[in-house]
């Protein structure tokens, strides 16, 4: 499936070829930390179809439980996780890109998830949560004003 992508203010943008199938959602504290969130989403390229179209994503290299080195990018401007990839690799064949940021991840459903255990207890209950279409409004307190 060809997917394009872009961070919020616009200045990086992408296009790529992605399979469905590899869509997967990560528990894990790093992803955590580092998407502001419960967990993050994510989905691999297909070897050798990543193609930056606009702006330079800033690096950050993060070593994993494992020892593993990733390059972790997004951009310097408005702060958008764009993917990680290889440290060792000049041209990395496969990048693993945040599913925030394509346009198309309405139709990139989660296959799998990982790192369960690191997994807040109240993600699988989410569907009990009271639902908005829009922002609600709240009050000073940051209680829900009825409507």
């Amino acid at each position: 499936m060809r997917v394009d992508g872009q961070c919020h203010c616009g200045q990086i943008t992408y296009v790529a070829e992605v399979d469905p199938a590899t869509v997967m959602i990560c528990n894990c504290t790093d992803c955590q930390t580092m998407a502001g969130s419960a967990f993050r989403t994510l989905v691999l390229t297909r070897p050798g179809t990543f193609r930056l179209l606009s702006g330079e994503p800033k690096p950050y290299v993060k070593t994993g439980d494992s020892g593993t080195r990733r390059i972790q990018s997004f951009c310097p401007e408005c702060g958008t996780p764009i993917y990680s990839a290889p440290v060792d690799t000049a041209e990395p064949d496969i990048y693993v890109l945040r599913l925030g940021a394509v346009r198309q991840r309405d139709q990139l459903v989660p296959k799998v998830k990982l790192w369960t255990r690191s997994a807040q207890a109240w993600v699988d209950d989410m569907n009990a949560l009271p639902k908005f279409e829009t922002q609600p409004v709240f009050d000073d307190d940051g209680q829900l004003k009825p409507t």
